[in-house]
């Protein structure tokens, strides 16, 4: 007999609680937050116009750029010359006296040069500071877009006023 007072209470409870949550739900649902205010342009008249077409992605992908920039004389058809013309002007900068044969001085001589410039005591080695000195320089990470600047409304910084008094 007990096993049914302990169910039925049980039941009760989870009931109650059941109907306290949809209470909170249904309370926070009236609650929702202003619409924002709109913009200064808009208030004042002074829409901005938009464009006429909305912005798309290119055609070509990354692949088709590619291939096109390869494809120098523009037939549809890459040949073994265009192919390599990137490596022969890679080659070609690094064969400083143009004999077609590419030394180790010459394919070295960023690395020698770097050591030498780190090497301020001329000693022939590095200590820890001027090896520091030879860490490749980190370049600033680039914005993907070029998103134009928010400009501050009239209307904010009235808000921004009232609550810093």
């Amino acid at each position: 007999m007990w096993r049914y007072l302990v169910g039925a209470a049980g039941a009760l409870v989870l009931a109650l609680a059941g109907m306290f949550m949809f209470r909170s739900v249904a309370a926070t649902e009236a609650k929702t937050a202003p619409p924002p205010a709109p913009a200064a342009s808009v208030v004042n008249g002074a829409e901005d116009p938009l464009p006429a077409e909305a912005p798309r992605a290119a055609d070509k992908t990354r692949e088709q750029k590619r291939f096109d920039r390869v494809d120098k004389d523009k037939n549809a058809a890459i040949t073994r010359e265009e192919y390599l013309a990137t490596r022969r002007k890679a080659f070609a900068r690094l064969d400083k006296d143009g004999d077609g044969r590419l030394s180790f001085d010459e394919w070295a001589v960023k690395t020698t040069t770097r050591f030498a410039e780190a090497d301020k005591d001329r000693s022939g080695s590095l200590t820890r500071a001027e090896f520091a000195t030879t860490a490749p320089k980190r370049r600033a990470a680039q914005p993907r877009c070029a998103c134009p600047k928010p400009t501050a409304t009239p209307a904010a910084d009235d808000e921004n006023d009232d609550i810093s008094s």
